[in-house]
């Protein structure tokens, strides 16, 4: 199968996003579960905390749409017991063992933003190693809710062993495709409105495996057929501009709310915005960015690794810059964003070089170069 370059810039654009995003988020003052607290208590204030309301709505659902869509191509060239082992090796190695190995440290600097060290000062180190270590999930919580849908993915799989649904998919036409952003809302309201205090629904709303689940699905059964993709292709610039007016509208409308409240997210405007804006940056990416270079092939051979060490240097740097230093606000995001993006990499190719690091952190298992 030709390489989908498209595909692959993509993901690692949306990474890169992601990075971003978080550097915003760690200092938001929008109640957002996480992070170190804003410069200032009013949430009407520090208007940098827009781009969590430009790009939270969509960008997770659309890795794990390209998630799915790789599997579909994946799937077609390696049986699906070699499918599970490389998603083990990939999602659930890094997020299990990883945890122990790695990123208690980044677990170790969210206790003390959220100042529960104290509490655990007295436990013995095996144990607060344990804490950290758990703590130090962040973001691969994506990589867990992806593991278990590509398990999900081989039952569904047996339920069609001829791939009519799949074939049938390929026909979908334009109106049917913008249709299918219903599944986005529906998906949404299967959040947990009123999360109950000590139980396990605030876990729930943040791993989201069902609204994330369809998606994945989505990507797999509708998106991988080439006749979509050039019905997306075709639509990506009024679709573009649909999704930017969606977009000022949501910003105006929820300016100052907390932008991961599940009622937020279930809203109409939130789930029409990040379906317009899924099918706009597909398109995009389908219609400009199908080509590659030594930038862009780097960029997708190290993007998952980006995406699972960035947090230690952001939590690292960010809690450090705040708490014990008078730098300005704008000197702070500076300072870090440098650091997240130039740091990050340079921690990725370390890391990749030590056989045992990259096997449990990384999720490699022999050190390649990325293409």
């Amino acid at each position: 199968m030709t390489r989908k370059h498209w595909l692959d810039n993509l993901r690692w654009f949306t990474v890169l996003l992601v990075l971003l995003y978080h550097i915003i988020y760690f200092y938001n003052n929008k109640g957002v579960f996480g992070g170190i607290g804003g410069f200032v208590e009013d949430s009407t204030k520090q208007p940098q905390d827009i781009l969590m309301y430009i790009l939270y709505p969509w960008f997770m659902m659309l890795l794990f749409l390209l998630a799915g869509i790789s599997a579909r191509y994946s799937l077609a060239n390696k049986s699906s017991g070699d499918f599970i082992r490389s998603r083990t090796l990939k999602l659930l190695v890094p997020s299990t063992v990883g945890l122990f190995v790695y990123q208690w440290t980044c677990g170790y600097f969210n206790t003390r933003v959220a100042a529960a060290l104290p509490e655990y000062s007295q436990m013995p180190a095996i144990i607060k190693w344990g804490f950290f270590a758990i703590s130090g999930t962040g973001p691969l919580w994506f990589a867990q809710d992806l593991w278990l849908f590509s398990v999900l993915l081989l039952i569904v799989r047996r339920l069609d062993p001829k791939d009519k649904f799949h074939n049938l998919c390929s026909k979908a036409s334009s109106p049917i495709i913008i249709l299918l952003g219903v599944l986005i809302y529906l998906g949404s309201q299967l959040l947990i409105f009123n999360p109950r205090p000590d139980s396990a629904d605030g876990i729930y709303n943040l791993y989201k495996p069902v609204t994330y689940f369809i998606p994945f699905l989505m990507g797999y059964f509708v998106i991988s057929n080439e006749s979509v993709q050039n019905r997306i292709k075709d639509m990506a610039v009024p679709m573009s501009v649909c999704a930017g007016v969606a977009c000022i509208a949501l910003c105006i409308s929820g300016w100052g709310e907390n932008n991961t409240d599940p009622k937020y997210l279930s809203g109409w405007l939130n789930c029409l915005y990040a379906y317009l804006m899924i099918l706009a940056m597909i398109g995009l990416f389908l219609r400009w960015f199908d080509k590659t270079n030594k930038v862009c092939g780097y960029l997708t051979g190290c993007s998952y690794g980006l995406y699972i060490l960035h947090y230690s240097v952001l939590a690292s740097f960010g809690y450090m810059f705040k708490t014990y230093t008078s730098m300005s606000p704008w000197a702070i995001y500076l300072t870090v964003a440098i650091l997240v993006f130039g740091l990050t990499p340079l921690l990725y190719e370390l890391l990749r070089r030590i056989p045992f690091i990259r096997w449990a952190v990384l999720g490699e298992r022999r050190k390649t170069r990325p293409e």
